[in-house]
């Protein structure tokens, strides 16, 4: 699929772009993005270059990994990042980070909200994942914010940094922001 930019309403998301590059490893210096997001650490340059250059792109020409940077405006700053990865039989996970100084103001359940709409509208998903480790806090306030409901935690289900991590396990589905889904849906009654 061909990138596409989608919006919302104080968020526009499009692909990273190669001017994008300082600002990606200016914001993967924090810490705390460092501690919780499955990157390298330290982060250099080099790793936001294959990021925009190499995972990005890749992801979109094969059709395995959505990646947007989060803009209030088409030229402003990278206020983060956010991606669908993991298609199987119509479930996606969705992923994010937000830059330190602007965290706190919703952009990214914003994002989220709107990645989720287009996911499910344009892509037939039927069932959005997210997971972060057991403690990332700030994550989980931006999923449940977002509608998803925690399901529990999966023993040894997060790789990062090569150690195996507990993870929370959150869903959100197309009745979830009433939308139809592509397939029918029976709950288990109650």
């Amino acid at each position: 699929m061909d990138p596409v930019t989608l919006t919302t309403d104080r968020l526009q998301l499009r692909t990273f772009v190669p001017a994008d590059i300082d600002e990606v490893c200016a914001a993967v210096q924090d810490p705390e993005i460092q501690r919780w997001v499955p990157v390298p650490s330290p982060y250099a340059r080099v790793d936001a270059e294959y990021f925009v250059r190499r995972m990005v792109a890749d992801g979109w020409r094969t059709d395995t990994e959505y990646t947007f940077a989060l803009r209030t405006e088409e030229h402003g700053p990278v206020l983060g990042a956010i991606s669908l990865h993991h298609p199987r039989a119509g479930t996606w996970e969705i992923g994010f980070w937000t830059a330190k100084e602007h965290r706190g103001r919703g952009y990214t359940t914003e994002a989220v909200l709107g990645l989720a709409r287009w996911a499910f509208t344009d892509l037939a998903c039927t069932r959005l994942e997210w997971r972060a480790e057991v403690g990332n806090v700030g994550s989980r306030t931006v999923a449940e914010r977002a509608g998803f409901t925690i399901e529990g935690v999966l023993r040894s289900g997060l790789l990062n940094k090569e150690v195996l991590r507990d993870c929370w396990i959150g869903a959100l589905l197309p009745s979830d922001l009433d939308l139809p889904c592509p397939l029918p849906y029976l709950p288990t009654p109650a």
